[in-house]
């Protein structure tokens, strides 16, 4: 054996198992033998041998202290847990990482000098040079490419530092950072990576299975096990040779990938056209992406949930695109101040949609909390699609603290006129006002926003404030890009919901920045172009239709429409009301509590309430009455607290019905199935006792009224076959079928007319969002080609907007805002490919 096999045998990269006997070695080196010190410098020195023998014993024990107890062949009992293997596997491989991160740069660049091979195939021309090599080691390994898998020998220069590096170099990641038995090929990880990003329903054991019928051997777990650890190994490479690219471009700065998130949302160029919202995303919570917590099966206990089985990684995932736990629960207080009894009345008084929504209710998902650990994830994304901020939802449903973070970060980041769009934006709107963050939010000119497709759930009062057609500035962004996401990132749910959490994150992480690389970047400028030739289609269309359907109904001034649409927001009068119905909890509150009191023994909780429950009324009613100007509290004797009441008591009967007149006009529709007829009116029969009672308690208060109104008979009720046949939706104070407004071509002029307005102001936005335009060297060149390859499809594309009948502005390149270190450092010289 060579010198340099007992050498490395000595400083343990070489197992005892590999050497021949003690006589073999001796006569083999010829009386010398090389000692590598534990910092890896070589030195040679004599070392006397007698015909006993036991030097070499003596001198490797000496040399390698507690590695040889390690390689000692002495059976003894290992009591080290599942936990410890794992801990001490994961923090070798830690240590280990600069020279693992150096040998694979090595082996990325020489690949790319050369054509294409395996393993093998490169291992074959090695072991023609490996004669000349003198002063190289071995090392047996069995190797596992896609299409082969054998026992291989690994030449170890005097240049690795351990034999895992020299594994890497070549081109293998080992499954020990120690003396590794097992190793996959770098090719068949980075396939597996690929399809897996590409197909995210594709699991370890799933290739793993693949791998093993190609090769016409069983499956067996260790594999998928061995396969999921030089996976980690592989990613974590990658991680540690990104960040050592960031580091040289300057681009590791805090929140830089957030910064340069978008190009089209975030590069800013000079004497660039300010717009109404400098940023404009979309978030949203995505509850498939749970994942379940493994608990012991030996817990007996049947009054408690049995803890938790997991095993620890030892690993964290270094990510600006997580938001850290610690971050989230900041406003943990606010959104349990937002949680509290009697919250879904106090937000009444801030918006018409107040406890219409139940995606904030925790209580719906306390039930999952023992058998789920997360819960989902909450995720921002640009109106683009570029994924900005991800937090996990720990044990919980959708808090408030979850939108709030992200909020907070995002304002921090990118500051004033941001537009967040929110399914529940209008009670959102509540909560940040009321929450820690509202005074910064409202500084910064913060605006809650809700998407165009939940926003036609929402309550008619709703929609005026914040449907995406009434929004100034706004465009035709519709702010439903999360649903978009998910439809896509749900095929990860199949894969993750046994996860550990580091795993969980780990393969969020890589989908979304996958996804943003090659699927949100790729088609960018179609995005663009889409939405150019959409708003000129509209303004097209708008300006030859809208002329005509104003001549029709009489109409001047395109600014009516904007007095329409103000006509219909009652939002005084609704004030009013709320403001009407405090001051009555006020003095039922004040009645209960003097009540309570005489009972101070049997009572002594109801009282606390009581007067908390009046303490919150009279809050609110201070708030409505700085809203309404009200100088002096109404009492029950002012006009004002009568009239008031009268049109609480119209807005009460009239909802009173309505419901179940709604099912009987279905009853009784045109074009209900003989069956379907049945089964209403069988449902009906048996909800009879309940809509009689309505029926009694509307003509109670139909009676009342000033002047009465109609009563009505079950008889009627039930011969009614539309929900128009009822005169109790005439009777109300203001017929709102009178206003011009109401009639069918007058909201369609008025639909198109505001159709025109987003598709001006989108118009002015993409004329600002379309003008964006040795080793270590080559992965530089690596990290530049992973959107680099779209430009060229980028650039015709804009071309094709140039070419647009109506296209406003140029498609020179302006000049970025920033061009320090780490910016945009060169002037762009952008040529459009043929």
């Amino acid at each position: 054996m060579r010198k340099c096999a007992l050498r490395r045998a000595l400083c343990g990269r070489i197992p005892d198992e590999e050497m021949d006997t003690e006589t073999d070695v001796q006569s083999e080196c010829k009386c010398r033998a090389s000692v590598i010190t534990r910092n890896a410098s070589l030195y040679t020195e004599l070392l006397a041998i007698s015909h006993a023998g036991g030097e070499f014993t003596d001198l490797a024990r000496e040399v390698l202290g507690d590695f040889w107890k390690i390689n000692n062949r002495v059976q003894h009992v290992d009591n080290r847990t599942r936990r410890d293997h794992v801990l001490r596997r994961n923090q070798a491989f830690t240590e280990q990482m600069p020279v693992m991160t150096d040998a694979y740069l090595a082996w990325s660049l020489t690949k790319s000098k050369e054509e294409f091979k395996s393993f093998f195939e490169r291992l074959q021309n090695e072991d023609l040079e490996r004669n000349s090599a003198r002063d190289c080691g071995e090392w047996s390994i069995s190797v596992i490419d896609m299409f082969y898998a054998e026992k291989a020998t690994i030449q170890i220069l005097p240049t690795d530092a351990t034999i895992s590096s020299a594994l890497v170099r070549q081109g293998v990641m080992p499954c020990s950072p120690i003396s590794p038995t097992v190793g996959i090929t770098t090719e068949a990880l980075d396939l597996y990576r690929v399809a897996h990003l590409r197909s995210p329903h594709l699991s370890i054991q799933a290739f793993v299975k693949t791998v093993c019928n190609l090769r016409g051997v069983e499956f067996h777990r260790h594999l998928s096990r061995q396969f999921s650890i030089t996976f980690d190994l592989f990613l974590q490479i990658r991680h540690s040779v990104a960040a050592l690219v960031a580091e040289l471009l300057q681009c590791n700065t805090p929140n830089w990938r957030l910064k340069h998130a978008c190009p089209a949302c975030t590069y800013e160029l000079k004497d660039e056209e300010e717009l109404t919202f400098r940023l404009l995303y979309a978030m949203d919570r995505n509850d498939s992406l749970k994942r379940v917590l493994q608990r012991s099966l030996d817990h007996d206990a049947d009054d408690c949930v049995a803890p938790s089985s997991e095993v620890p990684m030892g690993q964290q995932l270094t990510s600006d695109r997580y938001l850290p736990h610690a971050f989230v629960d900041q406003y943990s207080r606010d959104s349990a101040q937002t949680a509290t009894a009697g919250d879904e009345e106090d937000a009444a008084a801030e918006n018409a949609c107040a406890g219409w929504w139940k995606n904030m209710d925790d209580t719906k998902m306390k039930k999952a909390w023992g058998i789920y650990d997360e819960t989902g994830v909450f995720v921002a994304v640009c109106h683009h699609g570029f994924s900005l901020l991800i937090a996990d939802m720990v044990q919980s449903g959708e808090l408030a603290k979850y939108p709030l973070a992200v909020v907070s970060k995002l304002m921090d980041v990118f500051g004033k006129n941001l537009g967040g769009g929110y399914d529940i934006g209008c009670q959102f709107k509540t909560t940040l006002d009321q929450s820690s963050l509202g005074p910064l939010a409202r500084s910064l000119q913060y605006t809650c926003l809700v998407g165009a497709f939940h926003g036609h759930a929402h309550r008619c009062l709703c929609q005026l404030f914040s449907l995406t057609m009434y929004i100034k500035g706004l465009g035709l962004e519709d702010l439903e890009t999360c649903e978009r996401t998910f439809s896509k990132s749900n095929s990860l749910a199949s894969t993750l919901c046994y996860a550990s959490v580091f795993h969980l994150q780990q393969a969020i992480d890589s989908y979304f920045k996958h996804t943003d690389d090659f699927e949100v970047y790729a088609h960018l400028s179609n995005f663009l172009h889409g939405n150019y030739k959409q708003a000129l289609d509209i303004l097209n269309d708008g300006n030859a239709t809208l002329p005509r359907l104003m001549q029709d109904l009489g109409l001047t001034d395109e600014s009516v429409f904007e007095r329409w649409i103000e006509e219909e927001k009652p939002e005084n009068e609704t004030l009013q009301m709320e403001y009407w119905q405090r001051l009555v909890y006020s003095h039922e509150d004040v009645t209960l509590y003097d009540v309570q009191m005489q009972h101070t023994c049997k009572a002594k909780t109801a009282q606390h309430h009581a007067v908390e429950d009046h303490e919150r009324n009279s809050k609110l009613v201070q708030a409505l009455e700085c809203k309404l100007e009200i100088m002096t509290r109404w009492t029950p004797a002012d006009a004002d607290w009568q009239r008031v009441g009268r049109l609480v008591a119209h807005r009460k009967y009239q909802r009173l019905v309505v419901a179940c007149i709604f099912e009987l006009s279905k009853m009784n529709r045109a074009g209900t199935g003989y069956k379907l007829h049945k089964h209403i009116a069988k449902a009906l029969q048996t909800r009879s006792v309940a809509i009689k009672t309505a029926l009694n308690t509307y003509n109670t208060i139909a009676e009342a009224m000033h002047p009465p109104h109609q009563m009505l008979k079950w008889e009627e009720v039930m011969e009614y076959a539309f929900l128009a046949d009822f005169d109790l939706l005439c009777n109300t104070h203001a017929d709102i079928s009178e206003r011009p407004w109401s009639s069918a071509a007058a909201r369609s002029a008025m639909d198109l007319y505001f159709k025109m307005c987003r598709a001006r102001e989108e118009i002015q936005r993409l004329n600002v969002e379309y003008l964006w335009i040795p080793a270590i060297a080559h992965q530089i060149a690596i990290h530049r080609n992973a959107r680099g390859r779209f430009n060229s499809h980028h650039l015709r594309r804009l071309h094709e907007i140039l070419k647009l009948p109506g296209f406003s502005r140029t498609i020179v390149p302006g000049v970025s805002t920033n061009t320090s270190l780490g910016e945009s450092c060169s002037t762009p010289n952008a040529q459009v490919p043929l």
